[in-house]
C-alpha cells in the first residue's frame, strides 16, 4: 500500500529529474537552434550568379594641389619691419598693402636725391645761358669778320668758345640725367617699404612679425600669396600610360588630353571633391629619374576649400562594356593569386583562381579570366566562415548592387562608431 510520504517522494525526484536535464540542455548550446549549428548546420549566405555588363571604374593616382599661383612675397630692400597689415589665412586683393619697412632712410634718400637735380638742373640752366650768349657773340665776331673788321683768329676764338659751352651744357645735362634717376630709383626704394600683394589671393604663413629685420637675401618668404581660385592637382604618368593615352601613337598626346573626360579628386580624406576637373597639360619630356611625365589637371575652387600643399588622388574613369563585375569582398588571395569560392551543382564552395584588371573603384573588380557567365560564387564571410574547399552552403541570391548597398551600409555603421565620416 503505497504511503503519502512515498508518494510526495517520487514527486520530488521527477521534479529534480526533469530540472537536470534542462540543465543538461542548456549546457549543450541554450536551444535547438544552436545545438544544429553546432552540430553541423549548413551556413546561410548570399551567393552572386556571374553576369557581364559595363562597369564605370577609374585608374587612380597620387596627387598634390597647388595653388593657380604661390608667389613667395620676399623684400626688395633692407629694412625693420614697422607694420604687418594682414594675418595668416586671409584673402587680399592684388595691390594691398601687407607690410611696411622703416621708411626713415629711404626718405632721406629721395630728398638728397632730390636737392642734388635741383642742383643739377641749375647747371644746366645756366649753361643754357652760357651757350645762348657764346652764339650771340660768335653772330658778332662774324658780321665783324665779314667786313674785315677783326682778323680771323679772334673770329676763330668765338668759335671755340660756343663749342666750350656746348661742352658744358652738355656735360650739365648728363649730370641731370643722373641726379633725376638717382630720384627715380631713391623714390623706387621708398616705395619698395611697403610690400603689397601681386596677386589676389590667401595669405600663408607669416614667421617674421613687426620689428624683425627683413631684406632680399633673406632665406624664408615673408609669407605667401595663394591665388586659390582655381587649383592645379598634379600628378604623373609613365610611359606605358602614356602610350595608352596615345593609342601607341596612332593620335598626338595634344588630342589625347582633349579626348580624357572630366576627371575627378579623392581628398585625404577619402570624400570625393564635389567639383570635377580637367586634365590640362602633360610635360613633353620624362624624367629619367622616375620615367614618368609631369601631369596637371585643373579644378575650379569657388569656395576655397581646397589649398595649396594639399595632397588627393587623381581618379580617370575607364568605362567598359561587356564584362565581367564582381564585389572585391567576394576575392581572397593565397600567394599573391586571387581567388573566388565557386558553388557546385551541389552548393558546395570550389576555389577558383581569377584574374582582374587593376582598374578599382575600391569595391568591385573587373574579372579578365578565371569565371564565366552563370557561375555563382559566394560574396559573404569569404575568409572568415567561408575558407575551406568543399564546404556545403544553403544559397542567398543577390545581385552586385544588394551587395554595393549592403557594404556602403555596413561602412557607413562602422564610421558612425568611430566617428569618421564615409568615403563617398
Amino acid at each position: 500500500m503505497t504511503t503519502k510520504k512515498s508518494i510526495r517522494l517520487n514527486s520530488m525526484l521527477a521534479l529534480c529529474g526533469a530540472l537536470a536535464a534542462s540543465v543538461a540542455l542548456t549546457a549543450c548550446g541554450g536551444g535547438a537552434s544552436q545545438f544544429a549549428i553546432n552540430t553541423g548546420g549548413t551556413p546561410e549566405v548570399d551567393v552572386l550568379t556571374v553576369e557581364k555588363g559595363n562597369s564605370d571604374l577609374s585608374l587612380s593616382y597620387p596627387a598634390t594641389i597647388k595653388g593657380k599661383t604661390d608667389i613667395e612675397i620676399r623684400p626688395q630692400v633692407s629694412g625693420f619691419i614697422t607694420q604687418v597689415h594682414v594675418q595668416e589665412g586671409q584673402h587680399v586683393t592684388k595691390g594691398q598693402p601687407l607690410f611696411t619697412l622703416d621708411q626713415v632712410t629711404f626718405k632721406a634718400a629721395v630728398e638728397q636725391a632730390q636737392a642734388q637735380a635741383a642742383a643739377a638742373q641749375a647747371q644746366v640752366n645756366a649753361a643754357e645761358v652760357g651757350v645762348r650768349n657764346a652764339q650771340l657773340q660768335l653772330n658778332n665776331q662774324k658780321s665783324l669778320f665779314d667786313k674785315g673788321i677783326i682778323s680771323e683768329y679772334t673770329y676763330t676764338l668765338a668759335q671755340n668758345q660756343l663749342s666750350t659751352a656746348q661742352s658744358q651744357l652738355s656735360s650739365a645735362r648728363s649730370n641731370l640725367a643722373t641726379a633725376q634717376a638717382a630720384v627715380t630709383s631713391a623714390r623706387k626704394n621708398l616705395s619698395y617699404t611697403v610690400i603689397t600683394a601681386p596677386s589676389s589671393g590667401v595669405v600663408g604663413t607669416i614667421p617674421n612679425k613687426e620689428g624683425s629685420l627683413a631684406s632680399p637675401s633673406m632665406q624664408v618668404p615673408l609669407t605667401t600669396v595663394s591665388d586659390n581660385s582655381d587649383v592645379y592637382a598634379y600628378f604623373s604618368l609613365n610611359e606605358k600610360d602614356i602610350l595608352d593615352l596615345t593609342d601607341g601613337g596612332k593620335r598626338s598626346l595634344a588630342a589625347a588630353i582633349d579626348a580624357l573626360p572630366a576627371v575627378q579628386l579623392r581628398l585625404s580624406n577619402g570624400n570625393i571633391y564635389g567639383i570635377t576637373g580637367k586634365v590640362a597639360t602633360v610635360a613633353g619630356l620624362i624624367d629619367q629619374n622616375t620615367g614618368a611625365a609631369n601631369v596637371r589637371a585643373r579644378f575650379a575652387n569657388p569656395s576655397g576649400m581646397l589649398v595649396s600643399g594639399s595632397t588627393g588622388s587623381i581618379l580617370i574613369p575607364q568605362r567598359e562594356e561587356n564584362v565581367i563585375l564582381i564585389p572585391q569582398k567576394a576575392t581572397y588571395e593565397v600567394q599573391d593569386k586571387r581567388f573566388v569560392y565557386v558553388l557546385n551543382d551541389s552548393n558546395k564552395t570550389v576555389p577558383t583562381a581569377i584574374e582582374v584588371q587593376s582598374l578599382s573603384n575600391g569595391k568591385d573588380y573587373v574579372v579578365t579570366s578565371g569565371l564565366k557567365p552563370g557561375q555563382r560564387i559566394v560574396v559573404e564571410g569569404v575568409g572568415s566562415s567561408i575558407k575551406t574547399a568543399g564546404m556545403e552552403v544553403k544559397p542567398r541570391k543577390v545581385t552586385l548592387q544588394q551587395v554595393d548597398a549592403k557594404q556602403a551600409q555596413t561602412d557607413a555603421q562602422m564610421a558612425a562608431q568611430e566617428g569618421i565620416k564615409p568615403a563617398q
